[in-house]
């Protein structure tokens, strides 16, 4: 893989208007918890590359919603080796955060972590 297993490279940040504008108008999604997520293969062999969008309407404060793409962030980070599968195509990946109000780290990663392992299952069966 390259990178160190627990950590978030820029590599990893779904960048560019054009994938981006692909993500969301090409990808499938799923709503679990207080997550919609967004998935679309992404033709390489890199790191799967993940957008975390926290919306300014719900969360008017800008330190609120840093606070919790950062809190997204580094649950992403610890348990992001649930859809790592050696030699396969990567992901695009966005998490859209639903919930009204700021939940804490525990809560996020739980969340977070389901929605890992629904999109390794997905990325499993696209491999067989």
């Amino acid at each position: 893989m390259g990178l160190s297993k627990y950590s978030f490279s820029k590599k990893e940040k779904l960048t560019g208007k054009k994938k981006i504008e692909g993500l969301f108008k090409k990808g499938s999604s799923f709503y679990l918890g207080d997550f919609q997520v967004r998935h679309l293969p992404s033709g390489d062999a890199g790191p799967h590359q993940i957008l975390i969008s926290v919306p300014k309407r719900t969360f008017k404060r800008a330190v609120d919603r840093n606070l919790l793409k950062r809190r997204i962030r580094e649950a992403y980070r610890l348990n992001k080796q649930l859809i790592q599968i050696e030699g396969e195509n990567s992901l695009f990946i966005a998490f859209i955060y639903l919930s009204k109000e700021i939940l804490t780290f525990d809560n996020i990663q739980a969340q977070l972590i389901k929605c890992l392992e629904r999109l390794g299952t997905i990325n499993a069966d696209r491999h067989e």
